[in-house]
């Protein structure tokens, strides 16, 4: 990567600006592709090959998805957009020391592969063929990861969800958790901060063409892969299957007015302007009583370091269990030995509903009967004894609303917040496009 000085209108002397090279004569003369300043960002460059491989990589995606392509130099131009606002995000994740290892990288490359049914070298091979190289897939990836923890400390780490909102969602939502599902997809028009009057105008008049083209029957993809400024708007700005507590607040009453395929007129947030268009939608009625299993356990568990070995903790265990075996007191030795939160009161984790524990955690207390005590249990916390006291089939609706209220008020929240977050952040950063220049 190419660093300049960061002070607009400070002159550059780059080699990639030169027009030329010179060739021995013995070498028969042939066109050279020249590399250029694209954009500058902060005291970073995007450069013209850099915007040509992406170009091509979106156009790949978007023919294969069978969505119109826009005109090419409106492609163009959002994919320097969008380059340069992960820029943007990327050099504040830096500053911030977020970074993405090795092996966390080699662990979400094992889940995608996964994912999509295949071992890590049918993925290489599948992108190979698709003309992405496994570094530029892996440098993708990794990037994907930082932005994610970044957007998780600046916006979702914030969002702070509290008992009097899920009471009020809950009270004006009397059904409970719907089962309807809306499948959506969003075109925004972002509106900068502190925007005068002209640009207010210049942005209401943008989203009323884009307004008044849908309505004529233009494909809505298209448009938003040609008019959106959202992260979402070269996949067609699709959001995706959302139930309706999941849908954007600003959405909601909207959404219901819906017929599927028809589109919405225009919506102001604090990111912009909105239209967002019904799909199709599934399901409905109110999830009814849910009955679950829950069990009441206890644990001692030893950590592991570079002071305590795998083998250590486990042996320790082994002659808890004995003692609890031959009448010790669980707890008693819960208090004196684990290094939990827990150990204050002797281990007690409560009643646990599914999903509530890790797996390898889950599994072996499920196996148990009640004042059953489990051998040593390896999970990524340690080494553990488990003791079930008890089971019960407990009604959890109530709870699961609850829960249910608070996901989707924490939801609604981060978009809406990482949205505005974005805006801000690319109010404040420098940008000098050159193509146009150039």
């Amino acid at each position: 990567m190419i660093r300049i000085p960061s002070r607009p209108g400070l002159a550059l002397v780059l080699a990639l600006q030169c027009t030329g090279v010179l060739l021995p004569t013995s070498v028969a003369a042939r066109p050279v592709e020249v590399d250029r300043i694209a954009a500058i960002v902060n005291n970073e460059v995007v450069t013209t090959v850099e915007l040509k491989e992406r170009v091509a990589q979106i156009t790949r995606q978007l023919n294969r998805q069978g969505t119109q392509l826009p005109p090419a130099d409106v492609l163009e131009r959002q994919l320097l957009e969008r380059i340069v606002l992960e820029k943007a995000q990327m050099q504040l994740a830096k500053e911030s020391g977020i970074q993405a290892d090795d092996a966390t990288l080699e662990r979400a490359i094992s889940r995608i592969a996964e994912n999509n049914r295949m071992s890590v070298s049918d993925l290489r091979a599948a992108l190979t063929k698709d003309g992405i190289s496994w570094e530029q897939f892996r440098d993708q990836i990794r990037s994907e990861i930082v932005l994610t923890r970044l957007r998780e400390r600046e916006v979702e780490n914030r969002v702070v969800v509290t008992d009097a909102e899920i009471d009020n969602y809950l009270a004006t939502n009397p059904e409970g958790v719907s089962n309807e599902e809306f499948q959506l997809a969003h075109i925004l028009v972002r509106i900068p901060e502190g925007a005068n009057q002209r640009q207010l105008m210049e942005r209401g008049a943008r989203a009323e063409q884009v307004l008044t083209r849908l309505r004529a029957g233009e494909d809505f993809s298209r448009l938003a892969a040609e008019y959106s400024d959202a992260p979402d708007a070269l996949t067609g700005g699709a959001l995706g299957w959302r139930t309706r507590d999941r849908v954007p607040g600003l959405f909601t009453d909207v959404v219901g007015q819906l017929k599927p395929g028809e589109v919405s007129g225009i919506l102001r947030s604090a990111a912009g302007l909105h239209i967002v268009k019904l799909v199709d939608k599934r399901g409905g009625g109110s999830a009814g009583p849910v009955q679950m299993q829950q069990t009441r356990a206890r644990h001692i568990l030893i950590r592991t370091s570079e002071i305590v070995s795998d083998a250590e903790a486990e042996n320790r265990l082994r002659a808890l269990r004995e003692r609890i075996v031959n009448g010790a007191n669980f707890a008693d030795l819960a208090k004196a030995n684990s290094g939990d939160l827990s150990a204050a009161k002797g281990g007690d984790l409560g009643w646990l509903n599914p999903g509530d524990t890790v797996p390898e955690f889950e599994h072996a207390m499920d196996a148990l009967k009640p004042g059953e005590v489990s051998p040593p249990v390896k999970s990524p916390f340690g080494w553990h004894l488990i003791m079930v006291e008890s089971r019960r089939m407990q009604d959890v609706s109530d709870e699961r609303k609850r829960n249910a209220a608070r996901n989707a008020l924490r939801a609604r929240k981060s978009d809406e917040a990482y949205e505005e977050w974005l805006r801000q952040l690319r109010d404040r950063t420098y940008v000098e496009y050159r193509l146009d220049k150039e």
